[in-house]
This record gives structure tokens, sequence and C-alpha cells, in this order.
């Protein structure tokens, strides 16, 4: 082959169609509290405070999102800005390891700037106190020299919205917690409220799929519309490459994905059968059981579990993770060993 081939074969250019998925990834975070589906306390909520602020021309109170992954943080946090009429600027606690991290940002800020820092439970613990003052005066500190000579310099910031996003708001020091006027609680979508996201995202895809192809998906992303996004996109995919439609190709391509009637995916569908097939149940130990599967024991946690226990599947008791009988008929297992395994932590309950 010669260069010129090589060169020919290495460079990519853009094309529409990259561009139009582009564009479909911007169109599918809803722009307004109205367009946004489910929450609808925490949307009238978030209605109230920022009407209030703009009628007395204020900036609106620091907020602070708190909930599982994929359940729409960040695009509330997009959404306070637009319907305030605010510039967005936007970080992360992982990023912010030192106070001179978060006065670099906050000294930049502009009069009403909404500041949106996502995980802010991970920022360094000198960030957190700098950030104390900063809340509640819109002032800060800064430390110049070292030892005896050391003094504080005092600087005022401009008037600012913290929006703070966290997936473990246990993690948060109390008295930053306590600096932010509203906390949100966000909750696990319904499987309606997640068939009106669907719907929502098929238009945008111009995917055609029936109301039943929508329910099955809605049954099977777990409560959370990030998944929803990303099954139907697989959909789309498969019914793209098979020529298939409806309810037959969300079947198949579910089934391709590893991802079953429950939502449960790969990793699960292992911890579940190590729990089974080689600890007869259970209890098993956190340690053992990610040793078992491959994974870290912190992923196991803080990404199995949760869904696990919440669907009834697993227990978490003081001697270990112990099967329940649902999980041992969604197996479909043997019922003798579901009894085994009940006498086993009858105790620990």
């Amino acid at each position: 082959m010669s260069d010129s081939e090589d060169l020919s074969v290495a460079i990519v250019r853009p094309t529409p169609e990259s561009d139009a998925e582009l564009a479909f990834e911007g169109a599918l975070r809803p722009k307004t509290l109205a367009e946004f589906v489910g929450q609808a306390k925490v949307r009238a909520q978030l209605q109230l405070l920022l009407h209030a602020a703009m009628l007395q021309n204020r900036t609106p109170d620091h907020i602070l999102l708190a909930g599982p992954p994929g359940l729409g943080k960040t695009t509330l946090a997009m959404i306070v800005a637009e319907e305030s009429g605010r510039p967005l600027r936007m970080s992360s606690g992982p990023a912010i390891q030192h106070a001179g991290d978060l006065a670099a940002v906050l000294s930049s800020l502009v009069p009403g700037e909404i500041l949106f820092i996502d995980e802010i439970h991970r920022m360094a613990r000198s960030a957190e106190e700098m950030l104390y003052l900063a809340m509640e005066d819109f002032r800060i500190d800064i430390m110049v020299g070292k030892g005896a000579g050391a003094t504080s310099i005092p600087l005022d910031l401009a008037p600012f919205t913290l929006v703070g996003a966290t997936t473990r708001s246990g993690l948060l020091p109390n008295p930053l917690r306590d600096r932010f006027g509203f906390t949100a609680h966000l909750e696990f979508y319904s499987e309606a409220e997640l068939e009106q996201v669907l719907i929502r995202a098929a238009a945008l895809l111009d995917l055609p799929i029936d109301r039943a192809a929508l329910a099955e998906i809605a049954g099977r992303c777990r409560g959370t519309p990030r998944i929803a996004n990303r099954l139907l996109r697989r959909v789309r995919d498969y019914s793209l490459v098979h020529d298939s439609h409806g309810l037959e190709a969300v079947h198949a391509a579910l089934l391709l994905y590893d991802v079953d009637e429950l939502g449960l995916d790969r990793l699960d569908r292992a911890v579940m059968d190590i729990i089974l097939t080689r600890f007869d149940g259970g209890p098993v130990g956190l340690n053992t059981l990610a040793v078992s599967v491959g994974e870290e024991a912190e992923t196991i946690e803080s990404v199995v579990e949760p869904f696990l226990v919440r669907i009834g599947l697993l227990i978490r008791t003081p001697r270990g993770r112990v099967a329940t009988r649902a999980a041992w008929k969604h197996f479909g297992l043997s019922s003798a060993s579901s009894s085994a395994s009940v006498g086993l932590f009858g105790d620990d309950l």
C-alpha cells in the first residue's frame, strides 16, 4: 500500500450523520422544567425557588441535588441556569483538590453566575472549608506567605448560586450541607414516567416504535432515564441493521446486550450466580463476592447491590449478602436450596 493510500485510510472527516448524532445528544436534555419528565415535587419546588428569586431580583439560593446516578442532576443544573437567565460554570469535585483550585474558580465568577459542582462530596477538605464562607458571605480569605509572616487577605466575590450534585449526600460535612438553601432528593422513575422519556427520545431519533415496545424498554431500565435512553439507542441500532421493528426488535436487541426482563445485566447476574450456586444462597462477605466475580468491592457495593436490594433479590445482613426466595425463583433454581439459605441467615435479620 502506498503512502497516499495510508493517508486516505487514516483521515476521518466528520459526516452529516455524525453531526446529527451530536445534535441529538444536545437535544436529549430538556431545556426547561416544563420539558423535564418526572420528579414532579422537585420541579415544583425549584419553580417556586427560581420564580421568587426573579421577583426579588436576587440570585437564587444555593441548591443541592442528591440522588443516584442517571436521574437528571446535571440536566436540572442546566435548567436552573436557563430558567433564571444566568450563565453556567461547570466543574466537578475530583477536579478541585486544593483550596487554590476553588479560589481560582470563585474569583472569576461574574455576578449572578450559576456554579455547578458535580460529585461535590469528592472535593478536597480544604476546598470545602473555603466554600463555607463563600456560600454564606460571598467572600474568601487567601493566605499569603508562610509561617509567622503569613497574612490573610479577604477577597470579595460576585454573588453567585452554587448548585451541587452528589450521589452520596451522607459524605458531605454538616456545615456544608446546612449552607444549601434547598436540597432536592431525586427518586427513581416509575415505568409510566420512563415511557414518556422514551417517547420524547424516540421522536428525536426519528425511530418508529410502538407503545408496547417502549413499555418493554421502560420495564428493563432500572428506573433510570439515562439507562432508558441508552437502551433505546441500542434498539435503534438493531432495527437499523436487521430491518426489524417493534417488540421483536426490543427483545432481540436487549437479549444481545445481556439485559433481562428485570433489567439485570451481565455483572448483576454474575453476582447472583455466585451467591446462589457457589455459596448456596449465602451469606457471602463483600470481599469474597468481589474476588469471585473479578470486580472491585466498591463496584459491587455501589453499582450492583443497590439495584439488587431494591428489587428484592438480595438482602444485606451482618454476616454477608443473602439471596431471597424471589432470586431463586427468577433464576429458576430449586426451592429446596432456597429454604436452606433462609435458615442460614434467619438469626441475623
